[in-house]
C-alpha cells in the first residue's frame, strides 16, 4: 500500500517541497526564519489532524487540548524520568494524546456539528484550569525543557530543524495512505449521507472515533515537536482556548484540497505573525484577522484553492 502511495502525484509533491525547505533551512536561511519553518511545520501536523477530521463535517474548537497533552506529556517524562531522546520524546506525545482522544472519543463520537464543537472546547478547558492551577506544573508559568538528544547527543537547532522536516514527510505519507483507504473512503462518506452509511452496514461512530483518535495523535505529536522546539511549555501558549482558535484559523487558511496545505498554510501564519507583532505590536490580532477575512471572502477553498487556480489557467494558456 505504501508503495503504491509513493507514487501518488501529491505525495511526490510535498516530499520534494519538504526536502528543498530542508535544504535551504539548514544551510542558507538565516536562524529566525528557519525557526519559523520549523515552527509551522511542528504546528503543521496538529492542522492535518483538524483537516482529516474536518473531512467528515467535524470541527474541534478544542484540538489545544491533544496539542498542550502531548507537550506537557513530554515535560512530565523529562521531570520525572529524565526522557530527553527526541525519538522517545515524540512517540510518548503521541502515545498520551492518543490516549487520551481514544478514552474521549466514546463521548465525543456520538456528537455533531455545534455540539460536538463546544464540547471539545469544553473538554480543553478543564485541561487548561488544571494546568493552570497545578503548581507542580509550573502553574502560569509553565516547565522549561532541556534540548533534545539523539543516543546522548545533544541535537542541534539543524539537526532538530531536519528530525522535524522528516517527521512531517511520514506524516504526509501516512495521512495519505489513510485517506486512500477504505476507512478513509468511509468517513469521506460520512460527510455526504450518514443514514446510508448506517444502513450499509458500517458503523458510523467507530469510524469517527477512529478518525478523532488520528486526528489526537497528530496534534499530540505537534505539541511535543514544538516543545521540544521551544524549550518550553506553559497553558497560555499550548492549551489555551485561542491556541484552538489558531489551529482552526490555519485549516481555515490553508483548504483541504491536499495534505501539504496545512503545512504551507501553518508556515505562512508563523511568518504573518512574527511580521504583524513586529510591525504592529499593539494591532497584530488584527492583522491576522484581517488575513482571515479576506481569505474567507476571495478564497473561500483556502489558499490551496489558489495553487489550483493558478496551475488551471497555466494549462489553459498552454494549450
Amino acid at each position: 500500500m505504501f508503495k503504491g502511495i509513493l507514487k501518488d502525484q501529491s505525495v511526490q509533491t510535498s516530499i520534494g517541497v519538504i526536502f528543498i525547505l530542508l535544504i535551504f533551512g539548514s544551510f542558507i536561511l538565516p536562524e529566525w526564519m528557519s525557526n519559523n519553518f520549523m515552527y509551522g511545520m511542528s504546528r503543521g501536523l496538529a492542522v492535518l489532524g483538524l483537516m482529516i477530521l474536518w473531512r467528515t463535517n467535524l470541527v474541534s474548537f478544542g484540538h489545544a487540548l491533544y496539542y498542550g497533552f502531548g507537550a506537557y506529556a513530554v515535560a512530565l517524562c523529562q521531570k520525572f524520568f529524565g526522557v530527553t531522546d527526541i525519538f522517545l520524546r515524540l512517540l510518548i506525545a503521541v502515545a498520551a494524546a492518543g490516549l487520551l482522544g481514544f478514552a474521549l472519543g466514546f463521548i465525543l463520537r456520538k456528537y455533531r456539528e455545534i455540539f460536538f464543537a463546544m464540547l471539545s472546547l469544553a473538554f480543553s478547558m478543564v485541561l487548561y484550569g488544571l494546568l493552570a492551577k497545578a503548581e507542580f506544573l509550573g502553574s502560569t508559568d509553565g516547565m522549561s525543557i532541556s534540548p533534545s538528544t539523539f543516543f546522548g547527543t545533544e541535537l542541534g537547532r539543524i539537526a532538530l530543524f531536519n528530525f522535524i522536516g522528516l517527521v512531517v514527510i511520514l506524516a504526509i505519507i501516512f495521512a495519505q495512505a489513510y485517506l486512500r483507504s477504505s476507512l478513509g473512503h468511509l468517513t469521506t462518506a460520512i460527510q455526504d449521507n450518514e443514514i446510508r452509511v448506517e444502513y450499509l452496514g458500517y458503523s458510523v461512530e467507530k469510524a469517527i472515533h477512529i478518525k478523532y483518535v488520528i486526528s489526537a495523535c497528530l496534534a499530540g505529536g505537534a505539541g511535543g515537536l514544538m516543545a521540544a522546539s521551544l524549550g518550553q511549555v506553559d497553558p497560555d501558549s499550548m492549551v489555551l482556548w485561542s491556541v484552538s482558535g489558531e489551529l482552526v484559523f490555519v485549516t481555515i487558511m490553508s483548504g483541504l484540497g491536499n495534505i501539504l496545505a496545512p503545512f504551507i498554510g501553518a508556515v505562512i501564519f508563523e511568518f504573518i505573525r512574527t511580521y504583524a507583532f513586529e510591525w504592529a505590536p499593539q494591532a497584530w490580532q488584527m492583522i491576522i484577522g484581517g488575513t482571515l477575512l479576506a481569505i474567507i471572502f476571495f478564497s473561500p477553498g483556502g489558499l490551496w484553492s489558489l495553487f489550483q487556480k493558478l496551475n488551471f489557467l497555466r494549462k489553459k494558456n498552454n494549450e
